[in-house]
């Protein structure tokens, strides 16, 4: 069993938690979740396991990433909506499909690729931020 969170919010390795905005700004900002460090990434899409700075084991189990999936396809899906609603507003009724096309299609296919290591960073900052800090097991 683990031990809670102690009285003054600070985590079992000594951290204390910051605020919400603050843990969601590293996750942006692609820094730790704990102490917010950068220099995550040894290469675009390769994390390093653990944080340079402050030992934070990045992935705490098998299939761990699926919420980062799960934040990627839902940033990339919202950016597509805003585009195409803001397509469709600005050229109704007369909606050029080759230049929408031209535009939604590389959104859809490189805009995966290109928040990836964001999508990471975001998901450990809600997994720190909330789940871990509500469970007890930050």
């Amino acid at each position: 069993m683990t031990s809670p969170p102690s009285p003054n919010g600070a985590d079992r390795s000594g951290y204390t938690f910051p605020g919400v905005g603050q843990i969601f700004w590293r996750g942006v900002t692609k820094r730790c979740p704990r102490c917010g460090s950068g220099h995550l990434y040894r290469r675009y899409l390769s994390l390093v396991p653990d944080c340079p700075r402050c030992g934070l084991h990045f992935e705490r189990e098998d299939g761990y990433w699926g919420g980062a999936l799960a934040v990627n396809i839902a940033i990339v899906m919202a950016i597509f909506i805003v585009t195409f609603v803001g397509i469709m507003i600005a050229t109704v009724p007369d909606v050029p499909v080759g230049l929408s096309l031209l535009i939604l299609v590389p959104i859809m296919v490189l805009g995966p690729v290109v928040f990836y290591p964001y999508s990471k960073t975001i998901w450990m900052a809600v997994d720190y931020g909330f789940l871990q800090k509500v469970s007890g097991k930050a």
